[in-house]
């Protein structure tokens, strides 16, 4: 490993609430849950979270609430061998929250209240700079202000760091933000609403890599589910079949995903040897309950891969 690598997330932290149903409830309709679970979770920190259990030296920027809530999670994320420093508290305000419905496949909906991590301002991302600048990859998601994503991108790219873009929740983009990015990692719902161009086959996924590439991407990785990642780097893209597994819940696999991808390329710069160890954690991940619960650590992917 090449320790000397550091890599940064910058990201949402949430307190997920997940209700077992049957079936996802259609308007009016009133459902009772099988099982309900609280616990920790966010984008942004699931991927924290995912590259410290990985091995990475990472620093996480978010914002928690004025709330029993918020220290609790800064004391976990220590735990998962994270640099908390950047990570404050928004005056007045409530740890952000989602509201998840889990389905009897493994599927899940979300519906999510910002709380502090509006407070993940431009004024915030420049106050801690030096945290970008000091790291060797920056990941961001869509889970904070878009104008704080796009100001930690610039930063980035002034400086020369490797910058990958996790485009969820899907969301129009600009081709500024888009033309900061060195790696994208959509899945085929984000890929389309980024595109137009619905990913059905390996061929579909070309295609959309495709017109991401002219965005100023060099690097796609469309997440395909159960039927792995298309990879394509400077045009030439190819399909890594992914593992299979018996899915008990998809909350947070595309997290592990990515936290655990930028943990493994930064000490290899190899994309087949990240794409297999993130493609592990995500299944390791998938064959668990819950959000942070479910993130392996290192040893657990190295002995599945093995």
């Amino acid at each position: 490993m090449q320790a000397n690598k550091k890599m940064v997330v910058l990201g949402s932290i949430n307190i997920d609430h997940v209700l077992q149903v049957p079936h996802f409830p259609k308007p009016g309709e009133t459902l009772s849950g099988t099982h309900y679970q609280m616990s920790f979770g966010g984008k942004g920190a699931n991927q924290a979270v995912a590259a410290g259990r990985s091995g990475a030296s990472i620093a996480f920027m978010a914002c928690v609430g004025e709330d029993e809530v918020g220290q609790s999670i800064r004391e976990q994320l220590l735990k998962d061998n994270i640099d908390i420093s950047a990570i404050e508290v928004a005056e007045g305000e409530a740890t952000g929250l989602a509201m998840i419905y889990l389905d009897d496949q493994g599927e899940n909906t979300i519906g999510i209240y910002p709380g502090a991590n509006a407070a993940l301002t431009t004024a915030y991302v420049e106050k801690h700079r030096q945290v970008i600048t000091d790291c060797d990859g920056l990941l961001l998601q869509l889970e904070t202000p878009l104008e704080s994503v796009l100001a930690a991108a610039k930063l980035a790219h002034q400086h020369a760091i490797l910058t990958v873009l996790n485009p969820a929740p899907a969301q129009p983009l600009s081709d500024e933000l888009l033309s900061l990015i060195d790696i994208i990692t959509p899945n085929e719902t984000e890929a389309e609403a980024l595109t137009g161009i619905s990913v059905q086959t390996d061929q579909d996924a070309e295609q959309a890599a495709r017109y991401l590439h002219h965005k100023g991407i060099d690097t796609v990785m469309i997440t395909l589910g159960n039927r792995g990642v298309w990879l394509s780097v400077n045009g030439q893209g190819q399909r890594i079949a992914g593992y299979d597994v018996t899915v008990k819940d998809t909350i947070a696999a595309g997290d592990t995903f990515n936290g655990a991808f930028l943990c493994r390329y930064l000490e290899t710069a190899d994309w087949q040897q990240a794409v297999d160890f993130a493609q592990a954690a995500a299944a390791i991940a998938v064959s668990r309950q819950g959000a942070q619960t479910s993130i392996p650590w290192r040893d657990e992917i190295i002995d599945f891969l093995q």
